[in-house]
């Protein structure tokens, strides 16, 4: 691997280590700001996520929330158990990436609609498992997860921080992705699955391996997503728009890009905010038809368009 190919992770990896340094010096009482960066934060790791399946293969996933939910689970149930939550977002890595291996396997045989229908049972699949399980998930009447720290304020910091690591962690490994032999593998499986194939290309190897790196960022987002909250249950962890989102802010920046699913998250993130303050009651169709907007004037997505448009200039 080329020194080029390891730079820009590494650059990455700085700028968020900076940015964790950061928190702690921030004025107290700032809940307002720490909840909403918190909220952007998580959104972007899994947009960075979903865009090594969704951008480098070309494989439309809806599993995003199944892993999510499940990774939220798995740590909630490993800090109940008097460990810590880094014991905790560990197992919930170990827990989704366990899980994406084999159901990867199997569903990633399908293409188009078909897999995009598959990829979305497991979250339902996940979501009745989680809530007929009692004895250990507390079934439809939630969990509680122990705090991270003793008040509420150092743990939506410690929250931020990690949420930033994770933000950080997910978009170096997608640069880390697209620049290695992996990212040339599933670009070839992207353009013409059939001609790859024929090219030596182990389709089915590469394609797992882009689902279950993708699943192990979802699980991290989810653990820290139940240990900012102190409680999970299925209907909020394992809800479809944990996979919807993370697309749509995709394909607002630029689908199989690296910095898109950063560029598509802030403005999803600032759309949603500044429609949810002033159209209290149609804030959800407010936001669905600029974003349809947006989509229509930039098919792309904003890099490339930009990208594009300094080409041509």
């Amino acid at each position: 691997m080329s020194n080029r190919s390891v730079t820009a992770p590494l650059a990455i990896l700085a700028v968020t280590a900076a940015a964790i340094l950061i928190v702690p010096l921030l004025p107290a009482g700032q809940t307002y700001p720490m909840r909403l960066a918190t909220q952007c934060m998580l959104l972007m790791g899994l947009a960075a996520s979903w865009n090594i399946v969704g951008g480098f293969t070309g494989y439309p996933s809806f599993a995003t929330a199944g892993f999510f939910g499940m990774g939220a689970y798995t740590a909630g149930i490993v800090q109940q158990a008097g460990w810590s939550i880094w014991a905790g977002l560990a197992a919930a890595v170990v827990a989704a990436c366990i899980l994406a291996a084999p159901f990867g396997l199997t569903i990633l045989r399908l293409r188009g609609h078909y897999f995009a229908i598959a990829s979305l049972m497991l979250v339902s699949i996940l979501r009745e498992v989680t809530t007929g399980w009692d004895a250990l998930t507390g079934g439809g009447m939630g969990l509680n997860i122990p705090g991270a720290a003793a008040d509420p304020e150092t743990t939506a910091r410690f929250a931020l921080q990690l949420a930033l690591g994770l933000a950080g962690l997910g978009i170096a490994i997608s640069a880390l992705v697209s620049r290695s032999w992996l990212g040339f593998g599933l670009s070839c499986i992207r353009m013409n699955e059939t001609a790859a194939a024929g090219a030596g290309v182990d389709a089915a190897k590469l394609k797992t391996a882009a689902f279950t790196i993708s699943a192990g960022i979802a699980g991290a987002a989810g653990g820290i997503y139940g240990a900012w909250i102190g409680y999970i249950d299925p209907t909020d962890v394992y809800d479809v728009m944990w996979s919807v989102r993370p697309i749509v802010a995709a394909l607002i920046g630029g689908v199989g890009t690296i910095l898109g699913p950063v560029i598509g998250t802030l403005v999803y993130v600032l759309l949603e905010e500044v429609l949810w303050r002033n159209f209290l009651t149609f804030g959800t169709g407010a936001l669905g038809i600029f974003v349809v907007i947006l989509l229509l004037v930039l098919p792309m997505g904003i890099l490339p368009s930009l990208l594009r448009a300094r080409r041509a200039a």
